[in-house]
């Protein structure tokens, strides 16, 4: 049986093709923790993330994740480097500490 993300949309079970693949990406992350690390690592080490949003994405620690970092030897930046990092980080740690995913 050859499945695809439309027959899945034909069949009803999802309303449109980025659905299912939204569903399929989730379902491998949490499948795969170390897809989730990879990418966190990946993400921090291209200035995408901070570390504290790195270590969130990849379901670790803080430390941790510095651990892994320094084991791959991505340099480790502390601290923003400008005002709007700072404000971004900031609200990232305040829907944290809410519970809600950052933005």
């Amino acid at each position: 049986m050859n499945v695809t993300a439309q027959s899945l949309v034909d069949a009803k079970l999802y309303p449109n093709q980025e659905a299912v693949i939204q569903d399929a990406l989730r379902s491998l992350l949490h499948e795969k923790p170390h897809l989730r690390i990879e990418l966190a690592i990946r993400s921090y080490r291209d200035h995408e993330i901070s570390l504290a949003r790195a270590a969130q994405l990849a379901r670790i620690s803080f430390d941790r994740m510095k651990e892994l970092l320094v084991k791959r030897g991505v340099q480790v930046h502390l601290g923003p480097e400008d005002e709007e990092e700072a404000r971004r980080e900031v609200e990232d740690m305040a829907r944290i500490l809410a519970g809600r995913q950052p933005q």
